[in-house]
């Protein structure tokens, strides 16, 4: 057997192994507890395409996030997600700032890139960034969290 199968096997075996460990198929979805009173339908709809699905309870988790190491990467992002702005816990004050999750739309750090390869509609447009940093922004004053 020559150095490429034996790669090639390596990998498999390898592969097969890491499948073994059980970070990343929790797949829990707390309760969710209180969402903001959205500004609009458009700004929900925005967030639940580039947002929620890392920073709610409300998160999709499609076949390829039982696998690994795709399993860890995805649990990993959900949970600081969920630590850092969490729209289920809207009850709860919350880690990021409004300035914070502006500065994270606008600049194209939010949603992350290996979410927008996956994930068409967190595909925004420059004219979507606006419209979903102007509509959190009105909700953030209308509705902060951790308020009643």
């Amino acid at each position: 057997m020559g150095w490429p199968l034996r790669f090639l096997f390596l990998l498999i075996v390898g592969f097969g192994v890491i499948q073994l460990v059980p970070y990343g198929r929790d797949h829990d979805n707390p309760l969710s507890v209180k969402e903001p009173r959205w500004d609009d339908a458009s700004t929900r709809r925005l967030a639940l395409g580039a947002c929620l699905d890392c920073h709610s309870n409300v998160t999709s988790w499609p076949w390829y996030t039982s696998i690994a190491p795709v399993s860890w990467l995805t649990q990993r992002d959900v949970e600081e997600g969920r630590k850092k702005l969490n729209f289920s816990r809207w009850d709860q004050p919350q880690e990021a700032s409004l300035r914070d999750v502006l500065e994270a739309i606008r600049g194209g750090e939010m949603p992350p890139l290996q979410y927008r390869l996956l994930h068409p509609a967190g595909r925004l447009s420059d004219a979507e960034k606006r419209e979903l940093a102007t509509g959190l922004s009105r909700t953030w004053e209308r509705d902060p969290p951790g308020g009643t």
